[in-house]
């Protein structure tokens, strides 16, 4: 415990120093923003505005007048944004922090005392600053967000439809492993044009489906309720709403997305090397996210073990093109993705080492790419089995995301594509290591025997 006492300066006697002299602290609420500065700028340092687009106008021509030039928020929902972006163009330096790195002293809460606590943490340099990406990023990760709720919707209504067939005794989804294929939605567009006759809805069905045609047959005589026919028919015009929905936002995701192709070089756009990933997926995004990503980072992300398309564009849109710089290094990276534990120690003893229970986009990536290696031949596959047998699927998830976070940063920050000869090696030594572990063992087990004088058979005698 004295080690880890001398490395963070425990027992030390430290003075608060101010790091910015001319701050002021934004407390944010719905319906108005408490704005404190410094006592000896103003006569009533605390004062309270409105919400309206003028209020904040006000905001920054007061804190101009008082000499500010950095503010700190907290991220209170969605309602710092717009003062955010008023402070921001007008030449602040904003800075968001969560609010529970901000928690208020112990006594009577109100808005003017949360406005000056805040004020006085950040004058002294006590809080850290939120990870924000620039504003056409923002724009592009709105987008996505909308995506992802629109498919949501889509999954909704198709469990819908599902529903109203099985309370028909209509088993499609016995006859077909999917019923949004091919198969499936030609059979289910001929039953709500009226169609009933089950020899007639099995021709419509591929020739490649592995079910018989009478077991399709079979499975296509229901009972043909009004009512549910009624409710399935616009869970059915909802999914095909949505879908197009999708298709018009993919649109303009794609030309935000472009905007970041007009900094890169053709030919060096050009000479990317292509990940062998083939598999098409319902919810893929439409358009070249891959190259698109090279575009903004410099290297084929898509080549990483278990990176999909729509995982790469939600890092493109959670992250952005420059977000190495807002990183000093990968660790700092993954503790913001919320990848590592949080050790907690009291008394010289471990009392806790659990993750952090917070939802971050970036992380929940991470996590969906690692969960996809579980059958993977890579190492990153070998790794997470091998943690997968130690700790748990759980355990296994974030410990490869985390690996494959600290992989991806190191990636973009170098500029160095995903080369797995590296981990090839690390496997190498990790198995001559087990080899020399087991080998020292039997040697022992060797001796015990020779010590104890027994002799050990085959079963042969």
């Amino acid at each position: 415990m004295t080690k880890v006492r001398r490395k963070n300066g425990i027992g030390k006697d430290r003075e608060f120093k101010v790091v910015h002299l001319n701050a002021a602290g934004v407390d944010v609420s719905p319906k108005e923003m408490q704005v404190c500065v410094p006592s000896d700028r103003d006569e009533k340092c605390n004062r309270t505005f409105g919400v309206y687009t003028k209020d904040l106008h006000e905001i920054s021509a007061w804190l101009k007048k008082c000499g500010i030039d950095t503010v700190v928020m907290e991220s209170t929902g969605v309602y710092w944004l717009p003062l955010f972006r008023v402070l921001k163009g007008d030449g602040f330096d904003v800075i968001l922090v969560n609010p529970r790195e901000a928690k208020n002293y112990a006594g009577k809460k109100t808005d003017e005392a949360d406005a000056h606590w805040l004020m006085t943490l950040h004058t002294y340099g006590l809080l850290k600053a939120c990870f924000q990406p620039d504003n056409v990023t923002r724009e592009i990760r709105n987008l996505v967000r909308h995506r992802d709720n629109l498919i949501q919707s889509c999954s909704r209504e198709v469990l819908h439809l599902q529903k109203e067939m099985e309370q028909m005794n209509l088993k499609l989804d016995n006859a077909f492993s999917d019923i949004l294929g091919k198969s499936g939605q030609a059979i289910i567009k001929a039953i709500l044009d009226g169609e009933r006759d089950p020899e007639r809805l099995a021709g419509l069905a591929d020739w490649r489906c592995k079910k018989s045609k009478e077991e399709i047959k079979a499975s296509l005589q229901a009972t043909w309720d009004e009512d549910h026919l009624f409710i399935m028919k616009q869970s059915d015009d909802l999914y095909h709403y949505y879908k197009d929905l999708i298709k018009d936002t993919e649109a303009k995701i794609e030309e935000l997305v472009n905007r970041y192709s007009a900094s890169v070089d053709a030919d060096k756009a050009a000479a990317m090397e292509r990940s062998k990933k083939q598999k098409q997926l319902h919810n893929d995004v439409s358009f070249d996210i891959e190259q698109y990503a090279y575009n903004a980072w410099g290297v084929n992300v898509m080549r990483m073990p278990g990176m999909s398309k729509n995982s790469a564009l939600r890092l493109l849109a959670e992250l952005g093109p420059d977000f190495v710089e807002k990183f000093p290094d990968a660790r700092h990276f993954e503790s913001w993705a919320n990848l590592v534990p949080n050790n907690k120690i009291s008394g010289g003893k471990l009392l806790s080492s659990k993750v952090p229970n917070k939802n971050n986009p970036v992380g929940q990536v991470f996590r969906q790419c690692a969960n996809a290696l579980w059958r993977s031949n890579e190492p990153l596959g070998d790794y997470f089995r091998h943690i997968k047998a130690r700790s748990g699927h759980l355990q296994a998830m974030v410990a490869t995301g985390k690996k494959m976070a600290g992989i991806f940063y190191t990636m973009v920050k170098n500029k160095k594509e995903y080369d797995v000869s590296i981990y090839a090696k690390s496997k190498e030594k990790t198995l001559e290591r087990r080899i020399k572990k087991l080998q020292a063992k039997i040697l022992r087990l060797q001796n015990e025997q020779a010590q104890s004088g027994l002799k050990v058979t085959d079963g042969t005698d």
